[in-house]
Formats: C-alpha cells, sequence, structure tokens
C-alpha cells in the first residue's frame, strides 16, 4: 500500500510540474508590443536635461527596454520636423506598457516633458518569435 501512496504521490508532482513548465512557456510566446514615438520639440535642453533622464528610469522600473533612439532616415514621405525625438520601446505585454503610462512617477515627469515637445505615441503589437 505504501508504495502505491509513494507512486501517485510522485504522479501528481509531476503532473503539476509539467502543468507549471507549460504555463511559463505560453507565458514565453506572448508577443511583446511596441512603442514608436515621435516628439516635435519646442525646447531640445529642456527636453535632453528635465525629461529624458527621469523617463528612461521610468520605463526601466516598469520592465520597459529601449529599442532605438535617434535621428531617423525618411525614405517616403514628408520628412519630420526638426528638432524631433523619436525611439522605440519594447515592453512584454500592453498591460505592462500601459501600467508605465499611468503610473504616477511617468505622469509626472511626462507632464515637465510636455512642457518641452509635443508627443506622438503610437503602440504596436509584435509577433511571436
Amino acid at each position: 500500500m505504501k508504495t502505491t501512496y509513494k507512486v501517485a504521490a510522485m504522479l501528481l508532482v509531476g503532473v503539476a510540474i509539467g502543468a507549471a513548465a507549460v504555463e511559463a512557456l505560453h507565458a514565453q510566446a506572448k508577443p511583446p508590443v511596441y512603442m514608436v514615438y515621435e516628439n516635435e520639440l519646442t525646447n531640445r535642453d529642456g527636453y535632453l536635461k528635465e525629461y529624458i533622464p527621469t523617463a528612461i528610469a521610468t520605463i526601466k522600473a516598469h520592465g520597459g527596454r529601449i529599442l532605438a533612439a535617434g535621428k531617423p532616415t525618411t525614405y517616403s514621405g514628408e520628412p519630420p520636423k526638426e528638432p524631433a525625438s523619436f525611439g522605440i520601446l519594447v515592453f512584454d505585454s500592453t498591460e505592462q506598457l500601459e501600467g508605465w503610462l499611468h503610473s504616477d512617477e511617468y505622469k509626472k515627469i511626462r507632464a515637465v516633458g510636455e512642457q518641452y515637445a509635443k508627443y506622438r505615441n503610437i503602440a504596436v503589437p509584435g509577433f511571436p518569435q
């Protein structure tokens, strides 16, 4: 009888581990979300000194990463107004991105940034890799 209980217990533990592994793999399969930003700067120095350092810290604190930033090259269409700030951020999910956008710390620094720039931010879902 004791052997039967041991086998049953081991079987249940194996099923639990397997279920946890499947859930972890499912979580990894969710595609990321990208935020593309194009900010028309009205005061470049203020934007770079008072907004950018704190904004970057809030992005990282909410699990976001900066994939690209800098001066873009226009291949078609109208070139952007200068000066401007461009970049691509990535978050693991839309919920994570929205958590950052609606966080108190980002709202506070965004109000500072709006003194120096006009914002255009676009979220784009990624594809599973």
